[in-house]
Formats: structure tokens, C-alpha cells, sequence
């Protein structure tokens, strides 16, 4: 059953067209990994699924999900890694996307989010400040913050970018974990040796698709063998 779907969507920054005749659609527990080169569009086609950039042309639809009730984990920025607020702070602005122009939170928020830093294993970090976190455990923050947003679909911005080898593996595995339980994934990727085996759809983005569909069959295209280096995994 789909949850998401574009349709022939293309974007334009001043006119300039960077993402072109991007057509795919997601189902319920569906871990796509949208991959390419550096400025593909990858970034771009994500701020268009959130809703931030509109599409010149085509469409994209959801299914019984609200476009601003998304998931989201963006790529850090310094100042966002050095954010003064307690974990659970953090960690409960995630309910924000669901409650329009209110700003109280209810108890049904505080109990979402402790059940989330519970979920992702931070609960002894629960009163500590954010900004003296190491990165591996900030990520797992925000993953708990997106899972606040959504419990059908998040979006990842290369969420293991800067983390070490013991860390990136751990967020993976995390990631997966969350998918097997029927979360619908959506993760923009630079790192497609370790990306794809996780994934079961794959996007090659070069502004417009190069490849989409099952991983099996894009482990086996040129094109994956040139951005893996011809290493194929099962």
C-alpha cells in the first residue's frame, strides 16, 4: 500500500532546473536510499517531499499521511550541535510538526517523547545538556525528535555524516531496527557501499533518476559498480 508517490516532479532554484522528471512511490515499510554524486538534486528532491521547495512540474501525493507530519533529521550545523537544551527538550520539539499554532505541550507529548528516548536506549541521557553529547549519541536525539514527528515515515539527511566507524555502524543497525517494526525510511546517502545494504529500494539521483528500483537489481547495474567499486553485496 503506498504512503508517498512523485509523479514526473521537477524543481527549479531561479529558474534553474536541478531535480527533472523524478517519478517513484513508497510503500508501508519501504527503505529507500536515494544516492548520487554531490549536487544530484538528492537534498533538493527531500526539501520537496517535506514540503520547503514546491515542484515545477508533476506531483507528489501521500496517502493517509500529512506532508508536515513527517520525520525529519536533518544534517547537523554547528550551532544545532551546540544547541543549549536538555535531551528531553529536544527530544519533545519533535511533537511541534503535529500541533499547528499551539505551543503547549499535552501529556500525551511527554509521554510520546519519554517512550521514544526509551525506544532508542538515551534514557540516562534524558537531563543532560544536548550540546555535551558525543555525536553518535546527538543522532540518536534527533532520530528519538523525528520519531515524535511520525511513527509511519522519517527522512534522513546523511545522518551518519562525521560519526566514526563504531558509531555509524550502531546508527544503521539502529535505523534498520525501526524499519523492520514497520517504519517507512527515506535516507539521502553519499555512503552507498554501506547504505544500500540496508535499503530496499534504491534512487540514483544525477538531477534527474539514472536508476530506481529494487536493491537486488541496482547491485548488479554499472552504475552501482562505479560508485562501489565493483564490490557487489548480497
Amino acid at each position: 500500500m503506498n504512503i508517498l508517490s512523485c509523479t514526473g516532479v521537477s524543481m527549479a532554484y531561479d529558474s534553474h532546473v536541478v531535480v527533472s522528471d523524478v517519478s517513484f512511490a513508497l510503500e508501508a515499510g519501504d527503505y529507500m536510499v536515494i544516492v548520487g554524486e554531490n549536487g544530484s538534486g538528492k537534498s533538493t528532491l527531500m526539501k520537496g517531499l517535506l514540503g520547503l521547495i514546491k515542484p515545477i512540474s508533476g506531483k507528489i501525493e501521500f496517502y493517509g499521511l500529512n506532508q508536515y507530519e513527517i520525520g525529519y533529521l536533518p544534517q547537523q550545523t554547528v550551532v544545532q550541535k551546540d544547541f543549549p537544551a536538555s535531551v528531553f527538550e529536544v527530544v519533545l520539539s519533535g511533537c511541534l510538526t503535529t500541533k499547528g499554532s499551539k505551543i503547549f505541550y499535552r501529556r500525551q507529548d511527554k509521554e510520546l517523547a519519554q517512550h521514544n528516548i526509551a525506544r532508542l536506549g538515551i534514557d540516562a541521557l534524558k537531563r543532560k545538556s544536548y550540546r555535551n553529547l558525543s555525536g553518535g549519541q546527538q543522532q540518536r536525539v534527533l532520530l528519538a525528535r523525528a520519531l515524535c514527528a511520525s511513527e509511519r515515515l522519517i527522512v534522513l539527511d546523511e545522518p551518519v555524516n562525521g560519526l566514526d566507524p563504531i558509531m555509524t555502524g550502531d546508527l544503521y543497525s539502529l535505523i534498520a531496527e525501526l524499519n523492520h517494526a514497520g517504519l517507512a525510511v527515506i535516507m539521502v546517502s553519499h555512503d552507498v557501499k554501506s547504505a544500500v545494504q540496508f535499503g530496499n529500494k534504491i534512487l540514483h539521483m544525477e538531477k534527474k533518476p539514472l536508476f530506481y528500483g529494487a536493491k537486488e537489481d541496482y547491485l548488479h547495474t554499472d552504475i552501482c559498480k562505479r560508485m562501489t567499486g565493483g564490490e557487489i553485496y548480497a
